[in-house]
């Protein structure tokens, strides 16, 4: 670890990654999120930076809540969604020891493609009109995002197939993600200490970035609140869905 805090390249890729993860969790409902651990993983194996991240993104969803107070929640999709994301993170402790993160990738690089392919067929067909509630289909995607977002900390995705549809009014939707996804990662602390992955070494790197993750994430909150519905949804897909190309890309590079 000592050698890892002294090496520049672990500082050129960990703080872009907390900026974006920090904008992502301010606002974006995990459209950027799902870049930190493929880019720290460029100086450090994904399971240690997956671990460094884990106590960053608790503390950005800390600030995250502070920054949305006051805010609507749609508390319908939280129940809709949690207990299945629950059920995601115990496949994913269960399995941690078989699955390989490139596999992650690429199944989570497809579901995001295709989530947008999807989305630009309706609105050219004009069909894009919001979507009620489905307590099956919700609690499908919830296990899906619990998984992903215990192996990667790619849950941002799956939860975005779901919810996005909906289109609710962008504070609605990013206050209720802000929730969901506090929970999840909190969830997550008990099999990432029963992996021995929260070691002293991890968390001293994990400290070292966390007051720029407080800043990125009340900045990213900032952001949203100053933006109309007709500009966040087509800027949110467009990170989805080029975000989806570059996992579809690492993943099947290192499958193949």
């Amino acid at each position: 670890m000592t050698d890892l805090l002294q090496n520049p390249l672990f500082y050129a890729v960990a703080v872009p990654a907390v900026v974006l993860i920090g904008l992502s969790k301010g606002g974006f409902g995990g459209a950027l999120g799902v870049v930190g651990v493929p880019l720290m993983a460029l100086a450090m194996p994904p399971v240690q930076a997956a671990a460094i991240l884990l106590p960053i993104l608790i503390l950005m969803d800390i600030a995250a809540l502070w920054a949305w107070r006051g805010v609507s929640r749609d508390w319908r999709t939280f129940r809709i969604l949690i207990p299945g994301a629950i059920v995601g993170i115990g496949i994913g402790w269960l399995t941690a020891a078989v699955v390989t993160e490139a596999a992650v990738k690429l199944i989570v690089g497809l579901i995001a493609f295709g989530f947008v392919v999807r989305w630009f067929w309706q609105r050219h067909a004009g069909s894009d009109h919001p979507r009620d509630h489905n307590v099956l289909v919700g609690s499908f995607w919830g296990v899906v995002s619990g998984f992903t977002s215990f192996v990667a900390h790619a849950g941002g995705p799956p939860y975005q197939v779901y919810t996005l549809p909906l289109r609710q009014d962008p504070k609605l939707y990013t206050a209720t993600s802000v929730v969901f996804f506090a929970v999840v990662n909190a969830v997550k602390l008990v099999p990432y200490f029963a992996l021995g992955e929260l070691d002293t070494s991890n968390l001293t790197a994990a400290a070292i970035l966390m007051p720029v993750a407080a800043v990125a994430t009340v900045a990213g909150a900032a952001m949203i609140k100053r933006m109309r519905a007709e500009v966040f949804y087509p800027i949110v897909y467009a990170l989805i869905f080029l975000l989806s190309l570059k996992l579809i890309w690492d993943g099947a590079l290192a499958v193949w």
